[in-house]
């Protein structure tokens, strides 16, 4: 499984005010989308998230987003480690997404960009 790379999640109150901040600091443009009623910019490093409290919980017990090239083989090799596949692999409006709980217990998100 080749990783590309990490997002950090940021769960905020306002993605309006929040986003020029994070524009700055990464040096480029928020990619903006929906899913699930939780408003999303992704920004260089940062994956900035706001929405009703019930879905934020959820998102905050996922550590970080790996980035990775093929979703579908980081879920064969995690679960062949011994992982606990939570759900996944779905699509999204940028690829495709898996969500994994390592055995210490750390929920991860895996995401690839085939198909998007």
């Amino acid at each position: 499984m080749e990783i590309l790379g990490a997002t950090l999640r940021i769960c905020v109150d306002d993605l309006d005010t929040a986003v020029p901040f994070y524009e700055r600091l990464a040096g480029g443009t928020a990619l903006r989308f929906e899913r699930g009623g939780v408003k999303v910019a992704a920004i260089g490093s940062f994956l900035l998230m706001s929405g009703p409290a019930a879905e934020l919980e959820v998102l905050r017990k996922v550590t970080a987003t790996i980035a990775v090239k093929d979703v579908e083989e980081a879920h064969r090799l995690l679960a062949d480690l011994g992982a606990q596949i939570i759900a996944g692999p779905v699509p999204t409006p940028v690829g495709r997404n898996l969500l994994v709980m390592h055995p210490d217990g750390t929920i991860f998100e895996y995401a690839d960009q085939s198909g998007a």
